[in-house]
C-alpha cells in the first residue's frame, strides 16, 4: 500500500518544485560512483521516481496563487 500526502501548491510553488528537480535529476546523473550492476539498477530507479514526480506534479491542475499565500 501507497502512503501519499496531499498538499495544495500554488503554480509558482509546483514550478520552484520542478526546477528542483531538474537539479536532483542532473546530480543523480554525475554523481560518481563505480559502475556495476547496482549502481546502475540503483541510478535508473531513481532518475524513474524523479520523472514520476515531474510527470505528476505537471499534471496536477496548481491552486490559484491567491491560495495559500504567504
Amino acid at each position: 500500500m501507497s502512503n501519499s500526502l496531499n498538499i495544495e501548491l500554488t503554480r509558482d510553488q509546483r514550478d520552484l518544485l520542478l526546477r528542483g528537480l531538474q537539479h536532483v535529476r542532473s546530480s543523480v546523473l554525475l554523481e560518481m560512483r563505480k559502475p556495476s550492476p547496482e549502481v546502475v539498477a540503483d541510478r535508473g530507479s531513481q532518475l524513474d521516481s524523479i520523472e514520476s514526480l515531474v510527470s505528476h506534479l505537471e499534471d496536477a491542475n496548481p491552486a490559484s496563487a491567491t491560495a495559500h499565500a504567504s
